[in-house]
């Protein structure tokens, strides 16, 4: 006789909505950091990093489980390849109170793939499917896979074209799964370390478009070498059910600013930007700089005016004054005040002030605030004084007459 849960009928997926997902990141995207990115945007997804299910089935589930409710929803991604662990890993899941269910088969490290999980399940569709169908039986929350486009190593045929993208794809279909999230470039297993699998790898953002096309009815999301705000826009008007940013989205937090008011904006239908008026969207600067993160921060600054930033200025104080609760709240269950202000060092990336900013979190100072006895007070003052001379400053480049 079959288990309850083996009599649970596969569902159909829920119709697809746009969304904006920051990138699950190991040694990053830990619930300290989703605490400030959810200060910073309210409709952004969040993800945990991959866990490996053993590790929640075996190890200390609070550990690996817990985050504050201020962070909802929140995705776990699950990384392993039995049936059974994945499938046991869901349901605490499901029961800790995550929205959602991920499984990784895009991460291309060698410690990854010698246990045979991450990236190079691509090489077996079936099996995947049958990792997707268990879990759907399992819970009821959505289950969702990221993968790569293709993948290729050494000693095996490469299976890096749109044709076993396709296929692969269509498996997930079959299996029931709820949304597709691509990293627009093949993994190489073996041959380059993970920052390299970032990078060298050709982006083919036209193999998630057609694949979109094929499977109408599979949300599908686009990951990869996203960090302008004009292309995340343009993206989302598209026909994609929604974006994944990962480095952009912790290196300079300040982009999640952003999100809401992008994602208001894709519901009610606005075209992208070079369609459009940027001033009427939301009283917010749209003019896209070169790249979040990337060399031309400054050159972005200075050719788009101060006024930018000045607007981001205005829009941290809420989440720097929770932040700083938050540092405090967590100081008293034993929590070090530099693992959570590491994730704070971006926040001022390009703005006037930065580099103090980065110097007195990151340095000894921070070291002694877990002795201090007016935590509160110290991170109270010294957040509202980073504010204010990165106001001040932008207001003083602002009444400098421009070049001519």
């Amino acid at each position: 006789m079959k288990s309850p849960i083996e009599n649970k009928p596969l569902e159909k997926p829920p119709r697809a909505e746009k969304r904006f997902s920051v990138a699950p990141m190991m040694d990053w995207t830990d619930r300290h950091y989703r605490f400030l990115a959810r200060q910073l945007s309210k409709r952004a997804v969040l993800y945990t990093e991959m866990i490996h299910a053993r590790a929640i089935v075996h190890g200390d589930r609070s550990r690996f489980l817990d985050f504050h409710p201020e962070e909802s929803p929140v995705v776990l991604q699950l990384g392993g390849n039995e049936p059974e662990y994945l499938a046991e890993a869901a349901r605490w899941a499901e029961r800790w109170g995550y929205s959602e269910i991920n499984l990784n088969c895009g991460c291309p490290s060698e410690k990854v793939a010698s246990g045979s999980f991450g990236a190079c399940l691509m090489a077996d569709p079936g099996h995947v499917a049958r990792l997707v169908e268990t879990m759907k039986k399992a819970v009821s929350i959505p289950v969702t896979v990221k993968s790569r486009i293709g993948i290729e190593a050494r000693g095996m045929n490469p299976l890096s074209d749109y044709e076993h993208l396709r296929r692969f794809t269509a498996t997930m279909v079959e299996a029931g799964c709820d949304r597709l999230i691509v990293h627009a470039r093949i993994a190489v297993l073996g041959g380059l370390n993970p920052a390299e699998n970032r990078t060298v790898p050709p982006l083919r953002y036209e193999d998630v478009y057609r694949l979109k096309d094929e499977f109408p009815e599979l949300p599908v999301e686009l990951n990869g070498g996203l960090r302008e705000i004009a292309a995340i826009q343009k993206h989302l008007n598209g026909p994609l059910d929604g974006v994944m940013v990962g480095r952009a989205a912790y290196e300079t937090p300040r982009i999640l600013l952003y999100v809401d008011d992008i994602m208001n904006e894709v519901d009610a239908g606005m075209h992208s930007l070079g369609q459009s008026s940027p001033e009427k969207h939301s009283g917010v600067d749209w003019t896209p700089g070169p790249s979040f993160g990337g060399q031309n921060t400054e050159d972005w600054r200075q050719a788009t005016g101060d006024m930018r930033a000045v607007r981001e200025l205005e829009r941290l104080s809420g989440p720097l004054q929770r932040m700083g609760d938050y540092i405090v709240s967590m100081r008293e269950e034993g929590v070090p005040a530099a693992r959570i202000t590491r994730h704070l060092l971006g926040l001022f990336h390009g703005l006037p002030g930065a580099k103090r900013f980065r110097q007195t979190l990151s340095g000894n100072q921070v070291k002694q605030l877990n002795d201090m006895d007016d935590l509160d007070g110290f991170l109270r003052q010294f957040f509202a004084e980073t504010l204010q001379i990165a106001a001040g400053e932008s207001a003083e480049a602002m009444r400098r007459p421009s070049a001519v």
